[in-house]
């Protein structure tokens, strides 16, 4: 399963580095999100490397899920895809 990398997860004036909002294909409410959690993320980087994460919970109503990674994301990693295992 795929997913998008939305954004980070933020407040009115803080920036979560390690936690980023995911848009996983073909999921498109909460209740559908919520069966993600648990589950691992990968990200790789253009160079090969890898960063795994968590989903931690479901973000909204829509289908977007939170996920943690262990190391925070680099900025260029919004928009790019992440496998879900």
């Amino acid at each position: 399963m795929e997913g998008i990398v939305v954004s980070f997860r933020k407040g009115r004036q803080t920036q979560t580095p390690k936690h980023f909002l995911i848009k996983v294909d073909k999921i498109d409410d909460r209740k559908k999100a919520k069966e993600l959690v648990g589950k691992s993320v990968i990200w790789t980087s253009p160079a090969g490397k890898e960063i795994n994460g968590k989903i931690a919970s479901a973000h909204g109503n829509k289908g977007v899920v939170r996920a943690i990674f262990e190391k925070g994301l680099p900025g260029q990693a919004i928009t790019t895809k992440v496998v879900i295992k």
